[in-house]
């Protein structure tokens, strides 16, 4: 590999890893979010800490049950793959086009890993998502104890 593919696939790599250190996503359509209370005669009688140990109680019997917070899908490995081949291709294409044939294996390779990167973190955006199946037991869990979920944040 020269210098020039191993230069633009480290600088790709790091974008990569900046782009997933910085996609923890918070709020109610997180993965990370807790079950919000409505104030009903349960839980002004036990009160809000009791409450929320409640939640927990129901979020850990989920997790218990084999469901998790968050959807579990393929969608950075697919998007990586699907990056790497668009724009190796194209790449490749590219250099046979403007007339530079002994380029298009280097450029097929760097299209390649630029595009694989690119790939990569855009799956990495698209993949935070809840899982519904989870939300909905600790939700019912909840409703059997008595409490009523108005949302998730």
């Amino acid at each position: 590999m020269n210098t020039l593919v191993k230069s633009i696939t480290l600088c790709a790599s790091a974008l990569a890893f900046a782009g997933l250190a910085g996609c923890a996503a918070t709020g109610p359509n997180s993965p990370s979010a807790k079950p919000v209370l409505y104030p009903n005669a349960t839980l002004n009688r036990v009160g809000a800490a009791q409450g929320q140990a409640e939640a927990s109680a129901c979020m850990s019997r989920a997790v218990a049950a084999g469901l998790t917070p968050d959807e579990k899908t393929n969608e950075v490995g697919r998007r990586a793959g699907e990056g790497a081949a668009t724009a190796g291709v194209a790449s490749a294409v590219g250099a046979l086009l403007t007339g530079r044939g002994s380029d298009v294996l280097r450029s097929g390779a760097i299209g390649a890993a630029v595009g694989g990167s690119a790939g990569a973190v855009s799956g990495a955006f698209h993949n935070d998502r809840p899982n519904t199946t989870y939300r909905h037991f600790v939700q019912r869990c909840l409703s059997e104890r008595g409490f009523e979920v108005i949302g998730w944040n």
